[in-house]
């Protein structure tokens, strides 16, 4: 009996908070949930975001659009209002160690670069570009309408914010497969090493230098410590953690020439913290964090001048919403290395992502930065 009215309380209180959100159990809107185990309340209650991408995984909830689902969840900051004691060690360990240094950074490259080139392949752009599109039109290029096209504007863009001339040699910290030194090599004539700490990732960009002046080197940052015209990262900051910050800008600070421009891609939280979601590191991106504005100003302060910040959160919804109907139509062909909780698992990271996004509760900054500021001013690209 008791059971019994703990298992309706757990439910009446689920019930309340979805009500905020504007979300029905078993409802006709494509974003209303549909509830396969009436044991979901008392798990979601006593775990937390973790135990509900977990019995996502295991298949005992359902929603039409997910994205739909977790834009109203963010939106009505429901997920904060859920924040069990079974969490308070992982918060704890996030507050008091360095959970992105020594061998801990590497961590990222093997749960989540290294599970297989194939699924990448068939999810991403043709050049396999793992950040953000741009979407928009600028100065002469129009509106991309496909992925490809979103993800060549955006590498364009970065060519041309940071001024890539013929003869430059550019490093590119967390290079992914190698899309934006493949793209500035090809394009304007300069020399490229990329670095990452994903081993497929680097064997894939060895594998298709195709006599192109670009080096793909299995390194972790903080080791570097050569001279470099420009320096790019694109999508790596969100890999380095809030004890690192500063750390990092003090490498790329060392390795930019005098009159170099340093750019940074990443995506940007609305809220300064110190750790991800509880279920995003423990299945997607383990010790990765998003950086708030505050936190990269302190970062960057008397090391450089800030020259321009631009953000385009929403564009990262498309790219991502892209990614989940590639993965989803090519799913018949790359299902033999993976099972069925995975594919649930990747469809609610994917889908999840988005609508943080589209309740623009993160960002995506291009932030450009140089040593000593630009002589007679930066001209901003859009």
């Amino acid at each position: 009996m008791q059971n019994s009215i703990m298992c309706l309380d757990f439910k009446k209180k689920v019930l309340s908070l979805l009500d905020e959100a504007g979300i029905k159990i078993d409802g006709s809107e494509p974003w209303d949930i549909q509830v396969h185990n009436d044991r979901l309340y008392e798990r979601t209650l006593l775990g937390g975001t973790i135990s509900v991408g977990e019995a996502y995984m295991d298949g005992w909830w359902d929603v039409e659009r997910l994205e739909l689902f977790f834009e109203k969840i963010f939106t009505a900051h429901i997920d904060e209002k859920i924040r069990p004691v079974t969490l308070l060690p992982y918060y704890l360990k996030s507050l008091l160690m360095n959970t992105q240094n020594g061998n801990r950074s590497y961590k990222v490259g093997q749960t989540h670069y290294d599970i297989g080139n194939d699924l990448y392949t068939h999810m991403l752009d043709k050049r396999m570009t793992y950040t953000c599109g741009y979407w928009e039109s600028f100065q002469e290029l129009p509106e991309a309408k496909t992925l490809d096209e979103a993800q060549e504007h955006k590498l364009e863009m970065i060519c041309r914010k940071i001024g890539l001339k013929k003869g430059d040699r550019v490093l590119d910290i967390g290079c992914g497969w190698g899309s934006f030194i493949r793209y500035a090599a090809e394009k304007y004539n300069v020399n490229c090493v990329g670095i990452s700490i994903s081993k497929e990732q680097v064997k894939h960009g060895n594998e298709n230098r195709n006599g192109l002046p670009i080096e793909y080197r299995f390194l972790d940052y903080k080791s570097l410590d050569e001279p470099f015209d420009h320096i790019v990262s694109i999508g790596m900051f969100e890999h380095v953690g809030v004890k690192n910050y500063r750390k990092y800008m003090e490498v790329v600070h060392r390795c930019l020439k005098k009159d170099g421009l340093f750019l940074l891609h990443t995506i940007g939280s609305s809220v300064s913290r110190n750790s991800a979601d509880p279920w995003i590191d423990k299945y997607i991106f383990p010790n990765s964090m998003t950086p708030s504005a505050v936190q990269i100003s302190k970062a960057v302060e008397k090391l450089f001048v800030i020259e321009d910040w631009h953000s385009f959160g929403y564009q990262y919804y498309r790219t991502l919403m892209a990614w989940y109907e590639n993965f989803v139509h090519s799913w018949p062909i790359i299902n033999k290395y993976y099972d069925k909780r995975f594919y649930r698992m990747w469809v609610l990271y994917l889908l999840s992502s988005a609508a943080t996004f589209s309740a623009r509760i993160n960002q995506v900054w291009q932030i450009v930065l140089s040593k000593e500021g630009v002589k007679k001013g930066y001209k901003s690209l859009r």
